[in-house]
C-alpha cells in the first residue's frame, strides 16, 4: 500500500504513474535568529535525508540553496543555507515550498507507492464498476484513505490490503474489493 510520504507530492501537472521533477519536503515558516537560518515545517517521512551538502529548491522558481547545517527545534527543522547570511535574506524565503530533486527521494520497496502516483488513478471494483478518480490521499492514524470523486459522488476508500486489490500505475487504475457497507 502507499507509504506515508507527503514529501512525495509532485508537480500537479504530472500524470498518474509519472515521476515529477521535484518533491516537496516542507515549507519555510520564518527566519530564525540573525544569521540567516530558516525554520522549516517538514512534510517528509525522511528528514534524515536532508543533510549537507544536499541542494534544496525554494518556491515556484526553484531557487537553489545548498544545506550548510541542520538542527531541530520543537518539531521543526532549522536550516543554515550556504549564501544566506542574514535575517533579511532569510525573510525572502518565508512561506515558500521547499523541494528536492526526484532522484534524491527515498527509494520505495515493492508494493509501496508515492502519494503523487496514487492521485489521478481511476478506481474500479473487481466487478467492473467505475467509482471515479482518486483526488486526494488522507492520512489517518491507522491507514491512509483515498478520496475518490465519481458519478456517484465522493467515496472514501481505506488503503488496506483487504480492500485495494491492485494498483496498475502504467494503466492508471486501481481495483478494489469493497468492504460490506462501504457504499
Amino acid at each position: 500500500m502507499p507509504r506515508r510520504a507527503r514529501h512525495l507530492r509532485g508537480s500537479a501537472s504530472a500524470p498518474a504513474g509519472s515521476e515529477p521533477d521535484f518533491f516537496v519536503v516542507g515549507r519555510v515558516l520564518r527566519p530564525h535568529g540573525i544569521r540567516g537560518e530558516v525554520r522549516i515545517a517538514l512534510e517528509t517521512d525522511h528528514p534524515e535525508r536532508l543533510q549537507p551538502p544536499l541542494t534544496l529548491y525554494f518556491g515556484p522558481m526553484r531557487i537553489a540553496y545548498t544545506i550548510a547545517g541542520v538542527r531541530f527545534d520543537r518539531g521543526d527543522m532549522l536550516l543554515k543555507l550556504e549564501g544566506l547570511d542574514s535575517r533579511t535574506e532569510a525573510e525572502a524565503l518565508r512561506g515558500l515550498e521547499v523541494a528536492i530533486l526526484a532522484e534524491e527521494a527515498a527509494p520505495l520497496q515493492p508494493g509501496e507507492y508515492y502519494v503523487h502516483q496514487i492521485i489521478g488513478l481511476e478506481v474500479w471494483t473487481e466487478g467492473g464498476r467505475h467509482l471515479g478518480q482518486v483526488v486526494e490521499v488522507l492520512e489517518t492514524g491507522a491507514n491512509d484513505v483515498y478520496v475518490v470523486h465519481g458519478p456517484g459522488g465522493e467515496v472514501l476508500i481505506p488503503a488496506i490490503r483487504d480492500v485495494v486489490m491492485e494498483i496498475d500505475l502504467p494503466g492508471g487504475r486501481m481495483v478494489i474489493r469493497p468492504l460490506e457497507g462501504l457504499f
